[in-house]
């Protein structure tokens, strides 16, 4: 049996990924890196995770990039969505995902306990969970084939549900969130980063 840590950084299919938590032989993991730039939904309306086009993409096109072989170690889980902690825009229903984006939630717990933050909101935050939380920097990710951090998706909703939770390139979360479209107006193009989680069974 190989022994694994959190925080370790292990290879699967073509990307390298960060262990978040162990479980009974399988480990949370993330990408380390920003992987891809989508939209969280191909049209500007009100959606949760359960409909949105970018988990219709994970589950999908991305899901069917991996072996056979690699497919059996992704372990299907029910995740649930809950509403936004500080503005109360709906989370919608618990979802099955082989490959998922992190919640709001799950950021506060699994790169350094922030949940305090979240769950007492100070009185002057509206859009930010704390630019001064020391956890901060556990959350910053830099984008593949780029130079410097950029912005993530979360999969939770912001403050109303045009918008998306997504952290901070200097690491903040944005619980106000970012349009669901966000991206350049020139070309159209969504700068939004993809930072793909999963469960996997880590031994046969």
């Amino acid at each position: 049996m190989e022994n694994h840590k959190i925080g370790e950084i292990i290879k699967f299919g073509e990307y390298n990924w960060r262990i978040l938590d162990l479980q009974n032989g399988s480990a949370l993991i993330v990408t380390e890196e920003i992987i891809d730039q989508r939209s969280y939904h191909n049209v500007y309306k009100d959606i949760t995770w359960a409909e949105c086009s970018l988990r219709s993409y994970l589950n999908g096109e991305f899901y069917d990039k991996f072996s056979p072989e690699e497919k059996s170690r992704i372990i299907p889980v029910l995740n649930k969505n809950p509403d936004n902690q500080w503005h109360g825009a709906r989370g919608g229903e618990d979802t099955e995902d082989r490959i998922f984006l992190l919640s709001i939630e799950e950021v506060c717990t699994y790169f350094g306990d922030s949940r305090s933050k979240l769950y007492n909101r100070g009185k002057n935050q509206r859009y930010w969970l704390e630019r001064k939380d020391e956890n901060n920097i556990n959350r910053i990710a830099k984008l593949r084939g780029a130079n410097g951090s950029w912005w993530w998706w979360l999969r939770s909703p912001g403050r109303y549900n045009v918008r998306a939770a997504y952290i901070h390139g200097d690491g903040n979360i944005g619980m106000q969130g970012n349009n669901v479209l966000k991206g350049n107006a020139s070309d159209g193009r969504c700068t939004g980063g993809v930072r793909p989680a999963l469960w996997l069974k880590l031994y046969s």
